[in-house]
């Protein structure tokens, strides 16, 4: 509920022309959405009514709050089919969102590799990447690249990050879901200080730090991927070795 009430806060705020208040509402329901669930299990209070109201919360909050922020940032003025990105971006949030509630009960017969991986891009990631302008925008305008500043603000990218966004959210790219995400070793140690130095970059700098995340996401979907694919390989051979008669 209250990730419901901060996204439709920011949308409150993007109306106003107050788009960095609206940024950070967003940030604060997708912050919130990603504790919601754990802190449920760890209470041992999840339940079907709980997912639903999660889903609903998710949909507002990044499907149709997104598209709502660029609408008032760049898309405004871009003429009669300005509106067409948003509503693309929208329907495409609804759909990967029933799509995800209609196989919560079939995920339990997948394969473990699979459990690890989402079917697209999930909602919170997929905001992200839609509000990859604003983000960029902010910064730009922040630092005095006037240029910059105005082609954010011109109906182009973001029309492009809103199409393309939505196709990767009904798309069946396997995505990392990094809920059971281990990491060797011998990388424990970089990881945290990667960890650490960006999250002392996004205090700093979040702007800045939000749109080298979007970058950075897009850059690690074709590994996930790859890895996936090598995963599977994997199971089908262990599958054919245990199946496979004795000589």
């Amino acid at each position: 509920m209250l990730g419901l009430c901060a996204g439709l806060t920011g949308m409150r705020f993007a109306v106003d022309g107050r788009f960095q208040a609206a940024a950070i509402a967003l940030l604060i329901s997708a912050f919130i959405d990603g504790l919601d669930g754990r802190i449920a299990r760890l209470l041992r209070g999840s339940t079907r009514f709980g997912a639903e109201f999660d889903s609903l919360s998710d949909f507002l909050c990044f499907g149709v709050a997104p598209s709502f922020l660029l609408y008032f940032w760049a898309l405004k003025e871009g003429g009669r089919y300005a509106f067409l990105p948003c509503l693309m971006f929208t329907v495409c949030m609804a759909l990967r969102l029933a799509r995800f509630n209609a196989t919560l009960e079939e995920s339990e017969d997948k394969p473990k590799y699979a459990s690890n991986f989402f079917t697209g891009v999930p909602a919170p990631a997929g905001a992200g990447l839609a509000l990859f302008p604003l983000f960029l925008g902010l910064e730009a305008e922040k630092l005095g690249i006037d240029w910059l500043y105005k082609l954010t603000r011109l109906p182009y990218l973001p029309s492009f990050t809103l199409i393309s966004t939505a196709f990767l959210l009904v798309s069946t790219l396997p995505v990392w879901s990094f809920k059971n995400f281990k990491v060797p070793a011998h990388f424990v140690l970089p990881v945290m200080l990667g960890t650490g130095a960006y999250a002392a970059i996004l205090v700093a700098d979040p702007w800045g730090a939000l749109a080298a995340a979007g970058i950075i996401y897009m850059a690690l979907l074709p590994l996930s991927r790859l890895s996936f694919f090598k995963l599977k390989k994997a199971a089908e051979d262990l599958q054919e070795d245990v199946e496979e008669p004795a000589p």
